[in-house]
């Protein structure tokens, strides 16, 4: 009888063991090294997916960084320190045409508008593009997308930068806040939530949305090296499903239900402050509902890189992006 005691009890053992390892093996969470371009309120849906477990829910531990600008983001991607990382997508049309075989792949695209501010040194009602001329303002790395796409405002308003406007470009894009701060230039671009600090601080007036002023432009975007993607498609896929939900969330949910979501990532603020924004960037259409940079939006962007003088030529849209898991995404879980 004792033996088959012992044997009842080692079969069983046998069994809790092989439980307790597909237990573990089902609970094991993928990690992503996601780096940010910078840590905002504009991107929302982003902290709405990590907040409210929806990478977790899809097998995924999110392990976030913030480079401090879109060429700190793509050296840390090329350098095997991130497998994500979130910034414009001139990026990859950089590191295309500088012909990298191991280019960096856009797979989702979060915002389509410019989320920075024009901050002044005093309130101003009645501003306008116009009131730029002959004034200097700090508007970020030479290349980026918040530059350009500030430029290209200009032009469209018959300002040329460098004859009609100082266009300060020896700022980097984390210094711009302390340097405008400290005295230099006579307005900066900022986004949010430090464009409503500086405001609240005394340090500065926000006068007016570039995103408004510009229109649709594909803004922000998460890439991969074509080598991660062959090899971790299903991260990409689960990755791009958690955030189409953090995305849908944020448009069935109220400014204050955001919020409320994402106030851990901003625990210095006070809920009312980041409501408040959350309503500026739903009213300015500021997220991409479906994911997708459409090629009509991705040449879009090919003529603000151009109008700037960055690139004479613009990369082909099916070697810098894929469509398929954003696509994939909205299938499994669209409204």
């Amino acid at each position: 009888m004792k033996k088959y005691i012992s044997l009842i009890v080692v079969v069983l053992l046998v069994v809790s063991m092989l439980v307790a390892g597909c237990e573990q093996k089902a609970t094991e969470k993928q990690n992503v090294r996601l780096v940010e371009v910078t840590h905002s309120i504009f991107y929302a849906p982003q902290y709405v997916a990590i907040e409210k477990g929806f990478f977790e829910k899809h097998g995924l531990n999110i392990e976030l960084t913030n480079g401090g600008g879109a060429d700190k983001c793509m050296a840390a991607l090329v350098s095997g320190e991130a497998d994500v990382a979130f910034m414009g997508p001139e990026a990859s049309v950089y590191v295309y045409l500088q012909g990298r075989n191991d280019g960096a792949v856009n797979f989702a695209q979060l915002t389509q508008r410019d989320g920075s501010f024009i901050v002044g040194r005093e309130r101003d009602d009645n501003f306008s593009i116009a009131d730029l001329e002959g004034k200097t303002i700090l508007g970020g790395r030479k290349g980026g997308v918040p530059l350009m796409t500030l430029e290209y405002v200009l032009k469209q308003n018959k300002l040329t930068p460098g004859v009609d406007v100082d266009v300060r470009t020896d700022v980097q894009f984390d210094m711009m806040a302390g340097a405008f701060a400290s005295g230099e230039a006579d307005y900066t671009t900022l986004f949010e939530p430090l464009a409503s600090t500086f405001e609240l601080q005394g340090n500065g007036y926000v006068l007016e949305s570039v995103g408004k002023l510009a229109g649709y432009v594909p803004y922000t975007c998460y890439s991969s090296l074509e080598s991660y993607i062959e090899k971790n498609p299903e991260t990409i896929q689960n990755f791009a499903d958690a955030l189409y939900e953090g995305m849908v969330w944020v448009e069935e949910h109220t400014a204050m239900e955001v919020a409320e979501a994402i106030l851990p990532q901003f625990a210095d603020s006070k809920v009312e402050f980041i409501a408040k924004i959350v309503q500026t960037y739903k009213d300015l259409d500021t997220w991409n509902p479906d994911l997708v940079l459409g090629e009509d939006g991705y040449n879009r962007l090919i003529d603000i890189m151009m109008t700037a003088g960055e690139i004479e030529e613009g990369a082909p849209y099916k070697e810098i992006q894929t469509p398929v898991f954003a696509l994939k995404a909205k299938e499994n879980y669209g409204k």
